[in-house]
């Protein structure tokens, strides 16, 4: 009798224990079922160095444009916002004054003209005088002198006009270069007087000719390299991504605030249907390496232990723990280089904030 008490109490503990079991495999093999995946997929996949920026004008795309003359202001032909072509009228300064000295020196000139045409019809008799004998020698070297001295005259009021044409031309103020008009400094009726400097009338700029100085971090900036492509974003345009490519990176920091950044200069097109302007601030994505369509997961998919990265991939209602090597990630996907094939199902690690709510 207590042999076969002692027979049903062994198989009563292996079924509950069976049952035990299989209520575990059960709730694991739901657990597979419920539990979220992503499939490995193709798409690109680069590394990039972050940082802000702003826009500036390059090197002679802004222009102060002043007269080189005195005088007063008599006409002021454009506006904040006008767009100039290169030589337009900016402005007019008043040039009677300038017109006389100009007609003073034409005068000048046809009077050193008329002296050089008697001088030399007077040279040209005393040399012949001078070979018939009939005047001495020193009378000719008068007329040699003469001819000369009127012919350098005639020479310095031809340089007189040239100049008092050239001051007459400033008095008309003209754009060097094709912009817009950035801003105005003065008036009609207001007195300029052109000293050591020439006063500035009009500012020009060209936004066809802007560029981005992007501040990179000193911990970013050993992989940062000329010819690099970028791509940034304005916050006007919050959803447009522009591209450029960087052309220079200055060897002196800049501190600010305590944080050492160096100006890198990134060069692009002007958009076609966009309008960027100067000091608008930037998001620049400085592009270290790309690879175009290789078998991607999302980062949480990959997970580690004790160095070595695997991942869980489903089969069926199971999940099988598999090794896999890695190559270039972004904030989101990274590379697999081996250990997957396209389109298998990857099991995505939960957070442990999810999982302590469950």
């Amino acid at each position: 009798m207590k042999k076969f008490m002692l027979i049903g109490a062994v198989i009563a503990v292996i079924g509950v224990g069976a049952f035990a079991l299989s209520r575990v495999f059960a709730k694991q093999r739901g657990a597979w079922q419920n539990a979220e995946t992503v499939k490995v997929v193709r798409r690109n996949i680069r590394s990039v160095v972050k940082a802000t920026g702003v826009i500036k004008p390059m090197v002679g795309a802004e222009v102060r444009v002043g007269s080189t003359v005195s005088g007063v202001v008599s006409h002021l032909l454009v506006r904040i916002g006008d767009r100039v072509q290169k030589g337009a009228v900016l402005a007019e300064i008043d040039s009677r004054e300038l017109v006389a000295r100009h007609d003073a020196a034409q005068a000048a000139v046809r009077l050193a003209n008329a002296n050089v045409s008697y001088t030399t019809a007077d040279l040209r008799r005393k040399q012949e005088l001078s070979a018939a004998q009939v005047i001495s020698k020193s009378e000719l070297d008068l007329a040699q002198q003469a001819f000369a001295v009127a012919e350098q005259q005639y020479r310095q009021a031809e340089a007189n006009l040239a100049d008092a044409a050239t001051q007459l031309g400033y008095a008309r103020v003209v754009a060097p270069i094709t912009g817009i008009v950035e801003s105005v400094s003065t008036q009609e009726g207001e007195t300029v007087a052109a000293s050591f400097a020439a006063p500035t009338f009009v500012t020009l700029l060209d936004l066809s000719r802007l560029e981005l100085w992007a501040y990179v971090d000193e911990t970013d900036i050993g992989r940062v390299q000329v010819g690099q492509k970028a791509t940034f974003t304005v916050d006007t345009y919050a959803d447009q991504t522009f591209p450029g490519k960087v052309t220079a990176i200055y060897p002196q920091a800049q501190i600010r605030d305590n944080v050492v950044d160096y100006m890198t200069v990134v060069r692009f097109r002007p958009p076609r249907d966009y309008i960027l302007r100067p000091e608008m601030t930037t998001t620049v994505q400085i592009v270290l390496e790309q690879h175009q369509n290789v078998l991607a997961l999302p980062l949480r998919a990959v997970r580690r232990d004790a160095g070595s990265q695997y991942v869980m991939v489903r089969n069926g209602n199971t999940a099988e723990r598999r090794p896999v090597t890695t190559g270039l990630r972004d904030d989101s996907y990274c590379e697999i280089v081996s250990g997957l094939r396209e389109g298998d199902e990857v099991l995505i690690e939960e957070s442990k904030d999810k999982r302590q709510t469950q």
